[in-house]
């Protein structure tokens, strides 16, 4: 043992002995995670009942954008005008801001001297925490509380309008000028960061980043640290801000956004069908509270629903284009139904990530049909996409849709596919998304999230009825 070195360690025949006399680690039984609290800040509105009434109602929240929206209040009047003029995509779902019931408070979340440090995004994911742990009833005071009570956040981008404004400074060289505050607004883990200092929670304290499967991989996640032990309660969900000229024009020059409904807002997201051309960049957050089982039992929490399949794959096939099979959402959801041990005939509602553009709605088409087979086809299997009301909003999108999903189980609602006037020839027969809310019986439901960079992750929630 003299004179060696670490990586060039020979273990002796009595190390070796020593070393295998260790035990496996315990492996605890995996314990099973509902949900008790939701809230949300969508286009549709703030708050969990106005959005559902408006969802289930057929309301849409795109409009169209105007040069205010941008953003750009630190740049000259003309750069301003001009910008908005080359952008070609000129609709949105914007969350409506106010001091009214169902609009977001800025006075309150963003504009305190208090908030120097939370950008917009951060500030969706203080409300919707706030309004999920008030609906959960969870506010705990005592430490050990507090010590089981993580938080699993994350967003796509984060605040790009922040950089957008210190570039401009730059550019001017006026970097004095540039705030103290702008890493801590720019950073995706401080949606988490500061949920978790405003109620002392000092559970696993989480932030992923996955593109526009965020919100379900914040969930997951979250839900997988409950299973294993590592805590008893966790906030988890996803935001987005990306309403800035930074956004909108980098999606524009990827040509993802729709492009064709300037004129008809309301008309421009249209997932599954055959005039879709795009989506339709959004804004928001939601969050719901996750909890060990028992552990909500014994305080006689309300119980949503149970997340009982968790399903996660890669593509490796292209950097934003998923494989016209959808091959890793297959993946996805065949791993989720496999954690939960249901048969995919056990399933009663889909609630898709379709997002109206040409390639992707197919491709998940395509995944359904390979994993649901003939249940899919039977018309016995419920099938819509949200995105038509919210249009979609990125990090958040995963999050807000699962919430609808556990939702339409709580409720016996399946929400509608707005704009499908023509569906996709892929659809025929029983396979079919709802065109109108429909009243059911949801035992079962499966929620769907795929991102850039060919990540893709399935929430399968039950009813516990």
């Amino acid at each position: 043992m003299r004179g060696r070195r670490w990586l060039g360690f020979v273990p002796t025949r009595f190390q070796l002995r020593r070393f295998s006399s260790f035990e496996a680690p315990p492996v605890p039984p995996l314990r099973r995670v509902v949900v008790t609290g939701v809230g949300m800040v969508t286009p549709l509105g703030c708050g969990v009942e106005t959005t559902w009434k408006r969802l289930i109602e057929g309301e849409c929240g795109v409009r169209a954008i105007c040069p205010d929206d941008l953003k750009m209040n630190g740049f000259e009047p003309e750069v301003k005008m001009y910008t908005f003029d080359q952008l070609a995509s000129k609709v949105a779902a914007i969350v409506p801001y106010g001091s009214s019931s169902g609009e977001f408070d800025e006075q309150l979340w963003l504009n305190s001297k208090e908030h120097r440090s939370i950008a917009r995004f951060i500030g969706y994911a203080l409300c919707a925490a706030d309004e999920a742990l008030k609906d959960a009833n969870w506010m705990p005071t005592e430490q050990d509380e507090k010590e089981q009570t993580g938080v699993s956040l994350g967003a796509g981008t984060g605040s790009s309008s922040d950089i957008l404004e210190a570039s401009r400074m730059i550019c001017e060289k006026n970097i004095r000028r540039i705030s103290p505050f702008f890493i801590p607004r720019i950073l995706i883990n401080m949606a988490s960061g500061h949920v978790s200092m405003k109620y002392g929670f000092q559970g696993p304290n989480h932030s992923s980043v996955t593109a526009c499967a965020t919100g379900a991989h914040s969930i997951g996640d979250a839900a997988r640290m409950i299973q294993f032990g590592d805590t008893n309660v966790m906030v988890a969900g996803g935001t987005e801000a990306s309403i800035d000229a930074l956004s909108i024009a980098g999606f524009c020059r990827l040509r993802a956004l729709s492009t064709k409904y300037n004129s008809k807002p309301h008309e421009a997201s249209r997932p599954f069908d055959c005039g879709r051309d795009g989506f339709v960049i959004g804004e928001g957050s939601g969050v719901m509270v996750l909890e060990e089982l028992e552990h909500a039992r014994n305080r006689g929490a309300k119980i949503y629903a149970e997340l009982r399949g968790y399903g996660t794959s890669g593509d490796a096939h292209h950097i934003t284009q998923p494989h016209i099979g959808g091959r890793g959402a297959v993946l996805a959801m065949t791993r989720a139904l496999k954690q939960s041990g249901f048969h995919p005939s056990q399933v009663d509602y889909i609630n898709a990530h379709a997002t109206s553009t040409p390639l992707g709605d197919a491709a998940e088409a395509n995944a359904i049909k390979c994993v649901f087979s003939d249940h899919a086809t039977s018309g016995a299997l419920s099938l819509s996409s949200t995105k038509g009301a919210t249009g979609h909003l990125l990090g958040a999108a995963g999050a807000v849709e699962a919430i609808f999903t556990v939702l339409a189980i709580h409720h016996g609602i399946a929400p509608s596919t707005l704009n499908l006037s023509e569906p996709d020839p892929i659809f025929n027969g029983g396979f079919m998304p709802l065109t109108a809310s429909k009243e059911m019986t949801i035992k079962s439901g499966l929620s769907n999230s795929f991102g850039f960079g060919g990540t893709n992750s399935c929430l399968l929630f039950t009813s516990t009825n």
